[in-house]
């Protein structure tokens, strides 16, 4: 990691000395260097993406440092899930408004906990003094050719998603103090809003059956209408079987908030994926390999749109905005 002069005395070598230096393995410069270098094995290429998280924006201030860790990595993990790429290393940008160590410790103690489960290791990065912010950029391997993409999606497909949808927007709107949950529905719902879970292990799982995926950051509706575009085909969407992602027994809400959070809640980091209709069984079998869920909830069509519809096929009046960075 590189440093920008903030508090003297050498205050930032000694952070990335106390919390983020570790041995390094994929690249023969450490962290200490401006560059990283990275060699994809014979065969691969590189994926490669960044997420920021601002204060105030992404995360409340209140959350726990370990699980900011967590979810800073995470986020950008399921980038490559959603490319069905294997993970290899990542740089970290950080601006803080005051060092604190014990804060720091929490962080890098959730940050390196994920990124050992996925055998990912920080190879650079900057840190800098500023209002709280991080930016990751993470970088994987495919092999040639193989990568998902979202452009691939065909009249005939069939819409799956993986895991539950809806959970971290019921928690923010908890937050929000417009929706009130159990204490222990809550603890659930938080945790899958700031401890999600990529679907690293199913994106490469799916590899040669799926046709199209992108991760649900923004809500599962806005981000399916980037596969729609990109591969120039509209979509039929069950609302009902969505409904069954939920991730906790919501019976006491209303349907419209239900539909909103499962629809368009966003924060989810869940894979929303097309594959032939003669590949169900083997997408079935990706779920089981990579344990994880995975459900289908509509089909892809040629004519262009979303089209919502409940189990009686009737078109469903709700609209569903997704997340807006700048709405």
């Amino acid at each position: 990691m590189s440093e920008t002069g903030t508090s003297g005395g050498g205050g930032e070598f000694d952070l990335i000395a106390r919390h983020f230096t570790r041995p390094a393995r994929r690249s023969p410069l450490g962290v200490g260097d401006d560059c990283a270098l990275l060699a994809p094995a014979a065969g691969m290429q590189l994926a490669v993406s960044s997420d920021m998280l601002v204060e105030g924006r992404h995360f409340l201030s209140t959350v726990d440092p370990a699980r900011l860790g967590h979810k800073a990595l995470a986020v950008n993990l399921s980038d490559l899930a959603a490319c069905g790429a294997r993970p290899l290393a990542f740089t970290l940008a950080l601006a803080l408004p005051a060092v604190d160590d014990a804060w720091l410790a929490g962080f890098a103690r959730g940050l390196f906990a994920l990124a050992d489960t996925h055998d990912c290791e920080l190879v650079g990065g900057d840190t800098t003094r500023g209002p709280l912010n991080i930016c990751i950029t993470v970088f994987g391997e495919v092999p040639a050719g193989a990568a998902l993409l979202r452009s691939g999606a065909r009249a005939g497909d069939d819409v799956w998603v993986s895991g539950t949808l809806g959970d971290a927007r019921l928690a923010l709107e908890v937050f929000r103090g417009t929706l009130a949950l159990s204490e222990q529905q809550f603890a659930r719902a938080r945790s899958r809003m700031e401890e999600p879970t990529p679907r690293v292990a199913l994106g490469q799982a799916l590899r040669g059956i799926a046709s199209a995926a992108i991760d649900i950051s923004d809500g599962l509706a806005g981000d399916l209408g980037h596969v729609l575009r990109g591969s120039g085909v509209g979509a039929r969407l069950d609302a009902d079987a969505a409904l069954r992602l939920l991730g906790m027994p919501a019976g006491s809400l209303a349907l419209e908030t239900r539909r909103a959070c499962v629809l368009a809640g966003g924060d989810d980091y869940e894979l929303a994926f097309t594959a032939p209709a003669s590949a169900r069984a083997a997408v079935e079998e990706a779920g089981r390999a990579s344990a994880t869920q995975v459900a289908r909830i509509g089909s892809i069509e040629a004519e262009p749109g979303l089209r919502i519809v409940d189990a009686q096929g009737a078109a469903i009046a709700q609209r569903f905005a997704s997340f807006d960075h700048f709405g």
